[in-house]
C-alpha cells in the first residue's frame, strides 16, 4: 500500500484591517473555535489507541489542522480584544482511558466530522467580508476538502469504503410529462432518481457513524441525564437508518452497513459528559442541515414526508440536549446583539 502523504498546513493571515468584525464573522469564528477545541481533545485521545500507521498519520494531520485553526482564530480575536472562548480543555479528556473504538472507526469518524466542518465553512464563505477572516475560512474549507479526499482514498485502499449504489446511465435526455412524477404514496410511484439516492445513502453513512458514537458515549457517560440522552439518540438514529434502508431496498439498491462492531466494550469515560453532550448536540445539528438539503432536492412525496419527520425528531432532540447543557451550567453564550430594551429599562 502506498504511503499517505501528510497534509501541508499553512497559515497566511493578513495584517489586521481597519474594519470591525461583522456579526456573521464573529459567529462563525466562535463556532469554529468551539468545535476545534472539542476536536483537539477527541483526536488527542484517539492517538493514544491506534495501531495502523496510515490511520495514525491521518489522525496526526487532523489534530494539526485543529491546532492550526485555533491559533489563527485566537490571533484574530486577540486583535479585537475579543474574549477567547473556553470551549474544551485538558480537563475534558482522559488520555489514559482504555480504547473505546477500533482503528477503522477513526476513518469513518473523521469523514463524518470533516463533512460537518465543510458544511460550516462553505456556508460561511459568502458572509465573510474582512480579508483576514475570509482568507482563514477559505483555508479551512480547502484543507478540510483535502482531508476528505485523503480519507476516501484511505478507506478505499483499506477495503473499508462502501460505494453509493450504481444506477444505469440514461439512454437519452427526457422531460417529466406528468405530475404523477411526485407520487410517493398513491398511484404509480417512479423509481428513485440519482439525487434522492445520493442523499438517502449519505444520511445512512452519517447515521451509521453517529450510532457508534451514541452507543459508546452511552456506555461511558456518568451523568444519568446525559446517559439517557445518548440512549434516546441511538434509538432515533436507528429508526432513521431503517427508514432510509427501506427506501433503498425497495428499489433493489444496497444500503450503507452498520458499524456497530467498531465500538469496544469499555465503560471507562475518555471524555467529560460536557464534551460528549456538546459533541452530539453539534453533530445532530449537522443532521438538520443534511436532512434539509436532502428534502430540498427530493421529488417524491413519501421521501419528503420522511425527511420532514426526521427534522422534527432531530429538532426536539437537540432542544432537549440544549436544556441539559444549560441546566448543568455548561453552555457558553455565543456573541450576541445588544439588548437595547434591557438597557432602556435600567435607566
Amino acid at each position: 500500500m502506498k504511503t499517505i502523504k501528510p497534509i501541508r498546513i499553512t497559515s497566511k493571515l493578513t495584517d489586521h484591517p481597519v474594519e470591525k468584525l461583522t456579526s456573521a464573522e464573529m459567529g462563525k469564528l466562535w463556532a469554529v473555535y468551539m468545535g476545534n477545541t472539542m476536536s483537539k481533545c477527541v483526536l488527542s485521545y484517539y492517538l493514544q489507541h491506534v495501531n495502523d500507521k496510515d490511520i495514525k498519520e491521518i489522525l496526526k494531520n487532523a489534530l494539526n489542522l485543529s491546532t492550526d485553526f485555533l491559533r489563527d482564530i485566537k490571533k484574530i480575536f486577540d486583535s479585537e480584544n475579543f474574549p477567547i472562548p473556553i470551549g474544551f480543555t485538558e480537563d475534558d479528556v482522559n488520555l489514559g482511558a482504555p480504547r473505546l473504538f477500533a482503528d477503522e472507526f477513526y476513518l469513518h469518524y473523521l469523514k463524518y466530522a470533516a463533512k460537518a466542518g465543510l458544511s460550516l465553512y462553505s456556508t460561511a464563505i459568502p458572509l465573510m467580508l474582512r480579508q483576514d477572516v475570509r482568507d482563514f475560512i477559505l483555508k479551512c474549507n480547502q484543507l478540510t476538502t483535502d482531508l476528505l479526499v485523503t480519507l476516501n482514498d484511505t478507506l478505499k485502499e483499506k477495503g473499508f469504503l462502501t460505494r453509493p449504489p450504481v444506477i444505469p446511465v440514461p439512454e437519452k435526455v427526457e422531460f417529466v410529462q406528468k405530475e404523477s412524477y411526485f407520487n410517493g404514496f398513491l398511484g404509480h410511484v417512479r423509481p428513485l432518481h440519482g439525487l434522492e439516492i445520493a442523499h438517502l445513502y449519505d444520511n445512512m453513512e452519517n447515521n451509521s457513524t453517529s450510532k457508534v458514537l451514541l452507543m459508546a458515549f452511552g456506555q461511558v457517560a456518568k451523568n444519568e441525564k446525559v446517559k439517557n440522552f445518548m440512549h434516546r439518540g441511538k434509538e432515533i438514529t436507528m429508526k432513521h437508518i431503517e427508514a432510509c434502508r427501506h427506501q433503498l431496498n425497495n428499489e433493489d439498491l444496497p444500503a450503507h452497513p452498520l458499524l456497530d462492531d467498531l465500538a469496544e466494550n469499555s465503560t471507562f469515560a475518555p471524555f467529560s459528559d460536557k464534551l460528549m453532550l456538546f459533541h452530539k448536540i453539534d453533530m445532530f445539528s449537522m443532521k438538520i442541515r443534511s436532512y434539509a438539503n436532502a428534502l430540498s432536492l427530493n421529488g417524491r412525496h413519501d421521501i419528503g414526508a420522511m425527511f420532514s419527520k426526521f427534522l422534527l425528531d432531530i429538532g426536539l432532540y437537540v432542544q432537549d440536549g440544549a436544556k441539559i447543557f444549560i441546566d448543568e451550567g455548561w453552555m457558553e453564550k455565543p456573541p450576541q446583539a445588544m439588548d437595547r430594551d434591557s438597557m432602556s429599562s435600567n435607566k
